[in-house]
């Protein structure tokens, strides 16, 4: 890995990486850092795993009260429709296009973010309150972005709709995102 953190000799190191799970990874750093080389494992990684997603964790574990994330997902992956509850998040735009789908609970489009990478004319950054159903149309190849979250890690914190297929039917996944990028750039079009 290619990431680097200092060493006694001033010398650059690749930061360590720890599975968690085949999606998830810390690091056992006291410094984590990140670079190229870091992203281009990450996407290695995502591109072996079915989900096609990975992340480095920056806290230390998920009982911690902050966490902060590098995610990657490639352009197929399936960003289910969900909403966190007492977890605001932040999400920082580094690499790709996305458009964020914002939600009514009933599954009808509220807004669309159009997110880029500062300098490129979208929006770069977005900090999103609990309590609203979220999910990311990739426009990219690959996308990567710094999330920030409050923790510690508690599944029954994130609800899901039952008008968003849960990504076990590869048809009925493709079919949504489909129609769900149809409905957003209708949306943007009356913008």
């Amino acid at each position: 890995m290619g990431s680097s953190s200092s060493n006694e000799a001033g010398l650059r190191r690749p930061t360590s990486l720890r599975a968690q799970n085949p999606e998830v990874y810390y690091s056992d750093d006291a410094i984590v850092t990140a670079d190229d080389a870091t992203i281009a494992e990450l996407k290695r990684i995502a591109a072996g795993n079915p989900r096609l997603r990975s992340r480095l964790c920056t806290h230390p574990d998920p009982s911690s009260d902050l966490h902060e994330m590098l995610i990657v997902h490639h352009r197929e992956a399936y960003v289910r429709p969900h909403k966190h509850f007492g977890k605001p998040e932040s999400f920082h735009l580094i690499e790709g296009t996305a458009q964020v789908v914002i939600f009514e609970d009933d599954g009808r489009i509220r807004d669309v973010l159009e997110m880029a990478p500062y300098g490129q004319g979208g929006l770069c950054y977005y900090r999103m309150p609990e309590k609203v159903f979220h999910s990311i149309l990739i426009t990219s190849e690959w996308l990567v972005f710094h999330e920030t979250t409050a923790g510690p890690f508690d599944p029954s914190r994130t609800a899901f709709p039952d008008w968003a297929p849960d990504g076990g039917d590869a048809a009925a996944v493709q079919d949504y995102v489909a129609r769900t990028g149809t409905l957003a750039a209708e949306y943007l079009a009356r913008k």
